[in-house]
């Protein structure tokens, strides 16, 4: 790809924009860039060298061939969405005096259903005896995300001076530099304040609640492969972060009803995110009443 190209300069601009003026994450943003990317690679290999060769048909092409490489519908909207948001920039800074994206669709999204576990299956996670000094740090990240419904990201960035009103809630900083307070569970105070002693060994100068060996700050990655370890290792099949937060949230629903308090628990800004739920907690009325009505039964 030419260092040159017309687009690259803009679609660095407008990363920039959207990292330091939108506060989008990194993780956010590189997702964004590397949509970008993509389109860049399709106008230069289509030979597209001015804005004004742009067309909707050149753009529902692009969204054509993602989706002839295979690329999944789910993924295919975030790259529409990348393409949209790209062009309205250029758009609002005079660069192009209207998007060819505004009409493009892309494919149907299948309908999704989160993964989540039953509470046995949670209670199977959790239950054992720390042996040792990581496992003491992996008990008490995944007490944390099941107590709180915490992103993974969120979970790796908490600091110890996250902690309010004696460990009761504890301050997360969300999408989009958005603050919110969660409470915690009693099994994941001890969990932590057990952490907490364990860890003064290895701090070092880092403020990370949850790091390694060596003082430094646990990544995402880390998390995740600490977190499938520990599910082979009780006899579970592979588990992800967000099926904790998942968990959370569905279990949360069927017990209290309350989608709104959810919603605040997730840091959702939008009620229709955290509706997803609803759909979960149905399916699981519809499996107590085919065990429990008589006239259901087949």
């Amino acid at each position: 790809m030419s260092s040159d190209y017309f687009v690259l300069k803009d679609v660095k601009l407008y990363i920039e924009y959207i990292s330091e003026v939108k506060n989008l994450s990194v993780n956010t943003s590189s997702s964004y860039n590397r949509d970008l990317q993509k389109l860049v690679k399709y106008l230069q290999l289509i030979d597209i060298t001015d804005y004004s060769d742009i067309s909707d048909d050149i753009c529902s092409g692009w969204i054509g061939n993602l989706y002839s490489l295979g690329i999944n519908p789910r993924s295919i909207q975030r790259h529409l969405s990348s393409g949209k948001g790209f062009f309205r920039f250029l758009k609002k800074n005079h660069r192009i005096d209207a998007s060819p994206f505004e009409l493009v669709r892309a494919p149907k999204t299948p309908s999704y259903l989160p993964e989540v576990l039953s509470p046995e299956s949670v209670e199977q996670l959790l239950n054992f005896k720390p042996d040792g000094t990581l496992e003491l740090r992996d008990l008490a990240i995944v007490e944390l995300m099941y107590s709180s419904g915490l992103r993974v990201s969120e979970t790796a960035g908490v600091d110890l001076d996250h902690f309010e009103e004696e460990m009761s809630f504890l301050r997360i900083l969300g999408k989009g530099s958005k603050t919110r307070l969660v409470p915690l569970g009693r099994y994941a105070i001890n969990a932590i304040k057990n952490w907490i002693y364990e860890r003064s060994k290895y701090s070092g100068e880092s403020a990370a609640l949850f790091i390694n060996l060596k003082g430094s700050r646990l990544t995402v990655r880390s998390i995740q492969l600490r977190l499938k370890r520990l599910a082979t290792k009780q006899g579970l099949p592979p588990i992800h972060p967000h099926m904790l937060r998942h968990s959370f949230a569905t279990h949360m629903l069927e017990s209290s009803g309350d989608l709104r308090t959810i919603q605040e628990l997730l840091g959702h800004s939008s009620l229709s995110t955290t509706q997803i739920y609803t759909k979960l907690d149905y399916q699981h009325l519809v499996k107590i009443y085919d065990k429990a009505h008589p006239r259901a039964k087949k």
